[in-house]
């Protein structure tokens, strides 16, 4: 039926098109108001009823010739594709009256019925959002964007040369786009700012087939890698725990650790060069009313001796997977580092070693340390091991290794923590981070760090102490977290003093 078709014919002229977000719209098609639609509404009605009733009785229609004689065709009506990549593109599809051949009368009924279903389907189908052009405001400019093609996106109008990338502040040439925080990028700048990079290979992090990414942290220095690099057998530095980067390379030291070049600035690589820091380190225990009596050798020492010399002791507790600091109490014959090593591009050589023999005049015989640690990591085990060579040297005998290697770590977290103040300018000493002891108001730091510290520094001394904070071992993590929660309740002199009585922390 002609008049039908002119029913949904006009229907379709008028739907607005609800395209994709990224989709062109033109400000043309908008411009009725709700009153027009209405008004044009009721105008289809009534046109479709007068079609109706101007139909012959053999359903033939009639059309109307103007005054110079041609006849009123339908006109073509526009569609707008539904493709993403189509959108804003018009399709032109004829719709053409029936040619009606002569029928049964009985299909005038049947038309009519099918005109009342559809004139009640129309009236009740909900009419598409529209909007003024002249009081769209760009979400770019805050201007008006008037009658030109205009985007839909993020839930705001903008004219197509406004929408831009947030990274690059270019537009978008295709239809896809990514989000963050509610700013749009282009997929190649939102990857290049936000897909995280592994910080040993510098490629991006793989991203599984569902669209998820997966990387390990280190708990501390929050660097990123791939997970492929713990099974690579990619080196860490042995101080500070970092993966080895493609560039720059590690050190190789001789004994087979890794040094990176952070903490190789401060490492100190002789025996002779501990020396200020042996001293610093007993004026501190002075400062604690602590003072080491003996004259105790201090030796700098290779991986494998340091081995060596733990195996040759009859008891003590060591801290696994690797021993870096020794007190001994047996007599020994030790191989020290008389000279430091020479810094080769990538290795180091020409370092110069020779047996010192132990003789045993006290309860402690030579405080080991491993060589090549960075100042501070080397200062804290020093710390750690004259703790031990104070009590022994005091009589405190049949401590359990949670309650020695416990007291030993507060010292050396003490110890840590007055260096990193002295290092800010502070004139006195502090506790931990947690909170400070009157035990420590006399204890003072003269620094053998000559010249500012790096940032790096700073960051390594509070890394050595989340180290001895978070240690998960039974005698040095619980037992320094038993230690330094006694110490802080009753004072450094009271713990020490129930600690001899009992062998436990107060509690």
């Amino acid at each position: 039926m002609g008049w039908l078709s002119k029913i949904l014919g006009g229907s379709s002229q008028r739907m607005h098109h609800q395209g994709k977000c990224r989709g062109y719209r033109s400000g043309e098609e908008t411009h009725n108001s709700e009153d027009e639609l209405a008004d044009q509404e009721r105008e289809d009605i009534d046109y479709a009823i007068a079609l109706s009733l101007s139909e012959d009785p053999k359903g033939k229609k009639l059309v109307e010739a103007d005054e110079d004689g041609h006849s009123e065709e339908e006109p073509p009506t526009y569609v707008e594709s539904e493709d993403d990549e189509q959108i804003g593109q018009e399709e032109y599809e004829l719709v053409e009256a029936p040619n009606m051949e002569e029928k049964h009368i009985e299909s005038q009924l049947e038309e009519d019925q099918q005109l009342a279903k559809a004139l009640q389907e129309s009236l009740s189908v909900e009419s598409p959002p529209r909007y003024e052009s002249g009081n769209i405001i760009c979400a770019g400019c805050n201007a008006k964007i008037g009658s030109g093609r205009y985007l839909n996106c993020m839930d705001s109008f903008w004219h197509p040369e406004c929408f831009r990338c947030h990274a690059c502040n270019h537009p978008f040439a295709d239809a896809e786009f990514s989000v963050r925080e509610n700013r749009p990028y282009h997929k190649s700048c939102f990857k290049e700012q936000h897909h995280p990079r592994c910080d040993v290979c510098s490629s991006y992090i793989p991203t599984y087939a569902d669209g998820h990414i997966t990387y390990r942290a280190h708990p501390f220095w929050q660097r990123k890698y791939c997970p492929s690099h713990e099974q690579d057998k990619t080196p860490q530095c042995c101080s500070c725990e970092r993966l080895e980067p493609r560039d720059p390379k590690y050190l190789s030291l001789d004994d087979g650790r890794k040094l990176c070049l952070d903490c190789l600035d401060s490492a100190i690589m002789g025996t002779a060069e501990c020396h200020q820091l042996y001293l610093e380190i007993q004026e501190f225990y002075e400062g604690l009313n602590m003072k080491v009596e003996q004259q105790i050798p201090l030796l700098l020492v290779e991986r494998q001796a340091l081995n060596e010399a733990r195996e040759g002791e009859k008891s003590g507790n060591h801290h696994m997977p690797e021993t870096r600091g020794l007190c001994l109490s047996e007599e020994q014959c030790v191989t020290t580092i008389i000279k430091r090593p020479i810094i080769g591009p990538g290795f180091v050589f020409g370092m110069r070693t020779e047996p010192c023999r132990l003789v045993r005049k006290c309860e402690v015989t030579a405080i080991l340390i491993l060589y090549g640690l960075p100042r501070l990591l080397t200062g804290s085990i020093l710390a750690h091991e004259m703790m031990h060579a104070w009590l022994r040297l005091k009589g405190y005998t049949n401590l359990s290794p949670e309650v020695e290697e416990g007291i030993c770590q507060v010292l050396a977290h003490m110890w840590l923590d007055s260096e990193i103040y002295s290092s800010s300018g502070s004139e006195v000493a502090s506790l931990s981070s947690s909170s400070s002891s009157p035990s420590l108001s006399s204890s003072t730091s003269t620094s053998s760090k000559k010249g500012p510290w790096s940032d790096f520094e700073k960051k390594l001394g509070d890394f050595i102490k989340h180290q001895i904070e978070s240690d998960s071992s039974a005698a040095y993590g619980d037992g320094f977290r038993s230690g330094e929660q006694a110490m802080l309740k009753y004072g450094l002199r009271s713990t020490l003093d129930h600690m001899r009585m009992t062998g436990t922390f107060p509690v």
